[in-house]
């Protein structure tokens, strides 16, 4: 796990009095790359422009003072991890333990002593260059879980509906490198497909890992058993007899009949299923019928089904879509999705562009808060 050389370092300086500016360049200088802010303005700038890898941080400057500073860079998502050490001629104690509850990693009074400041600058600096090795290398590690997690998902879905009549498009967004969300397309037969969706429960490694066991059963299943109902409550099976932390899965299983149209579908806990059909509002089927899976040793599921006429369309989404919150905490809810879905285009890919569109705009830009996960199948015989 290499980590980066101290003499790279870089350190910011931020006091208004320039003989104390003085006295920490003379001391610092040869031994770490050195920038300099005269005012907690230019001092965020700086660290906005470029995160230093510590702050040495003065407290009693014009404008802004050094522990709106420390509250400004704690606060930012960018430079929260950074180090910042007050020098500052406050000593009391209240002035001390301020600092620290702003988030400061240490503090030292004025006057102080140069090899004092040196230890702590060169321990802080040592903290900072092994966490950030730390989180590089985890970040490889999870960069490449990733990548195995979305190489376990069908990646050509058109080899399972070649002649089928049916156009089936998705589109999966983690909220965080690796996720717990889950599709599959399966062709079991010339003339039944079998398409599911799943959101397990939490997030990050653990949610990977169970979704990756989920996907691998339930492509067992499905070539097992006919009904969606038995595909999932034999994944109930499974899933319960070995899971030690209790985790579960909200899915939904769909079989299409292709000569008939027919679609039959289960529901372990996920939420209802939209159906688009031209000239007419969206609407909610399928609603949920069961308990999730892998919680209880049975599952009592009830089976749903409809008869698609041509150009339907079936849209099935994970609960990420309808609970992806704004930056004024506004869920994107059951009206927004129907409304965004009445205005689509005339494929799967467009309906699940369109949505995954509309749910970014209502975002604008607010943190992911769950996964997102969409698939569209449209019934289109003869194309």
């Amino acid at each position: 796990m290499p980590m980066k050389e101290l003499s790279e370092c870089r350190i910011l300086i931020v006091d208004d009095v320039k003989a104390n500016v003085d006295i920490l360049v003379a001391a610092l200088r040869g031994e770490y790359k050195l920038s300099i802010a005269l005012d907690g303005e230019s001092a965020l700038r700086n660290v906005e422009r470029n995160p230093p890898d510590l702050v040495l941080l003065d407290i009693v400057m014009p404008g802004i003072d050094g522990y709106e500073v420390c509250r400004r860079i704690r606060a930012s998502e960018t430079t929260r991890e950074i180090p910042v050490m007050f020098l500052s001629a406050l000593e009391d104690v209240r002035d001390k333990a301020r600092g620290f509850e702003l988030g400061a990693n240490d503090y030292l009074t004025k006057p102080f002593e140069i090899l004092e400041v040196k230890a702590r600058v060169r321990s802080l600096l040592k903290a900072k260059a092994y966490a950030d090795a730390v989180r590089e290398a985890m970040e490889r590690d999870l960069s490449i879980a990733r990548e195995i997690q979305m190489g376990i998902l069908p990646s050509d879905l058109s080899l399972c509906t070649r002649g089928t009549g049916l156009d089936i498009h998705a589109m999966i967004e983690p909220a965080k490198q690796v996720g717990g969300d889950l599709y599959d397309v399966l062709r079991v037969g010339d003339d039944r497909v079998v398409v599911t969706i799943g959101d397990v429960s939490g997030k990050g490694i653990p949610a990977a890992l169970f979704m990756a066991v989920t996907i691998t059963l339930v492509r067992t299943m499905a070539r097992q058993y006919k009904q969606p109902d038995e595909i999932l409550q034999h994944l109930n099976s499974e899933l319960v007899a070995q899971n030690p932390q209790g985790m579960f899965v909200t899915i939904a299983c769909l079989v299409f009949d292709v000569p008939t149209g027919r679609v039959t579908a289960a529901s372990a806990g996920h939420n209802p299923l939209v159906i688009l059909r031209p000239h007419q509002a969206p609407q909610f089927v399928f609603s949920s019928s069961g308990a999730m899976a892998g919680l209880f040793p049975t599952l009592d599921i009830a089976c749903e089904s409809i008869v698609l006429a041509p150009n339907d369309t079936v849209v099935l989404y994970t609960d990420g879509v309808t609970e992806a919150f704004n930056h004024n905490r506004e869920a994107f809810g059951d009206e927004r999705l129907l409304e965004s879905l009445g205005h689509t285009g005339q494929n799967a890919a467009d309906t699940v562009r369109g949505l995954i569109g509309a749910v970014r705009n209502h975002a604008a830009g607010a943190p992911q808060s769950d996964d997102i996960t969409v698939v569209a199948v449209r019934y289109a015989p003869g194309q």
